[in-house]
């Protein structure tokens, strides 16, 4: 198993538990408030992460396109967040997580389109398998 696969295996199972924790905690605030607890934990471990690995010298090779870009992913990732919260506290997480998985049709076209990573049969099963799964999963 290549190092990517592991580290992708890791990001799942946190990504997996994270919306459970997040149902929970969010009782007694609004999806925005718990949002917010959250953010500043993530802003917080993401920089001991990196200055324990030291990697605060590579900020030297960030060009303004670099800057441009990443800050556009932070945008979206906020404006994920804030409505992901939003549904949760409201519905079932089961739902509201499923769909949200779906995300990863579009992350797929757009890296077939903008990145032009490879489009193999296999990642079209895959893709077509999500389709029918979310459709099955949200029929009523």
């Amino acid at each position: 198993m290549k190092t990517y696969h592991v580290f992708a295996l890791i990001s799942m199972i946190f990504a997996g538990l994270t919306s459970v924790i997040a149902k929970s905690g969010l009782k007694n605030v609004s999806g925005d408030a718990g949002l917010a607890v959250r953010t500043s934990m993530v802003f917080i471990l993401v920089w001991i992460n990196a200055l324990a690995f030291r990697h605060l010298k590579d900020f030297q090779f960030i060009q303004g396109k670099d800057i441009l870009l990443l800050c556009a992913s932070g945008l979206t990732t906020a404006l994920s967040w804030i409505f992901y919260y939003k549904a949760i506290k409201i519905g079932n997480v089961s739902e509201v997580a499923l769909i949200d998985k779906g995300s990863i049709i579009i992350t797929l076209l757009l890296s077939f389109i903008l990145l032009n990573e490879p489009l193999t049969w296999k990642t079209l099963w895959g893709i077509g398998l999500i389709l029918a799964g979310l459709f099955i999963l949200t029929m009523k």
